[in-house]
């Protein structure tokens, strides 16, 4: 073995850095003397001038007259007369796999089942919103609504 191959222990040690200069020196960095090299000077950055004189946007905006609750999707009295056969159960997903009411953000949509057109077919319909004059008609057809 040769002296050139010889291996320490230990690692060398490095010094931390302190809050007075560290590894810095002479002048930390703030060059040489003037205003800006003092303590308790910090330029105050540009950007965030134009930050604050920028409006603020608050509450709701354009968009104060929006609701957060869904949208229903209307389904007519003709549609499901058309689609479905007497005695069929009614519900978003069936409506869904037919292609009467869409996805709604990922998960299928709520359906309104709308008076237009006629319907003489006998339908169980769940989980769907009803307007009063469809459910009557569905009612007079025979079918029910839970």
């Amino acid at each position: 073995m040769q002296i050139h191959e010889v291996k320490r222990k230990t690692k060398n040690k490095v010094s931390i850095q302190v809050g007075r200069g560290g590894k810095r020196g002479k002048t930390s960095g703030k060059g040489h003397k003037g205003q800006n090299a003092r303590s308790g000077n910090s330029g105050r950055p540009e950007i965030r001038d134009m930050i604050k004189k920028l409006p603020k946007l608050r509450g709701r905006g354009v968009n104060i007259n929006k609701s957060f609750g869904k949208k229903a999707q209307a389904v007519s009295l003709t549609d499901l007369e058309r689609v479905f056969n007497d005695g069929d159960r009614v519900t978003p997903s069936v409506l869904f796999e037919k292609d009467l009411i869409k996805k709604d953000g990922g998960k299928i949509g709520i359906a309104k089942i709308l008076n237009t057109g006629e319907i003489t077919k006998k339908l169980e319909i769940k989980n769907c919103l009803i307007s009063a004059t469809a459910k009557a008609a569905i009612e007079k057809a025979g079918g029910s609504i839970k």
